[in-house]
């Protein structure tokens, strides 16, 4: 895989330097996720169906 070059950060992260979260790129048919503290450790992949759905949970989740 060839590493993005997209990387996108939430506007909610917060802290110190804003590095307290996780970044993502699209890529053609995958998403690419990271830790933003340390990009350097590795990147994970998943389909783009599985992070929309995930997303989706996240968003309709009553706490």
């Amino acid at each position: 895989m060839t590493e993005p070059q997209n990387w996108c950060k939430s506007s909610f992260s917060g802290g110190g330097e804003g590095d307290t979260c996780v970044e993502i790129a699209v890529l053609p048919d995958r998403i690419a996720i990271r830790d933003s503290k340390d990009p350097s450790q590795g990147t994970l992949t998943v389909p783009s169906r599985s992070f929309t759905a995930l997303i989706q949970s996240f968003k309709t989740a009553t706490v």
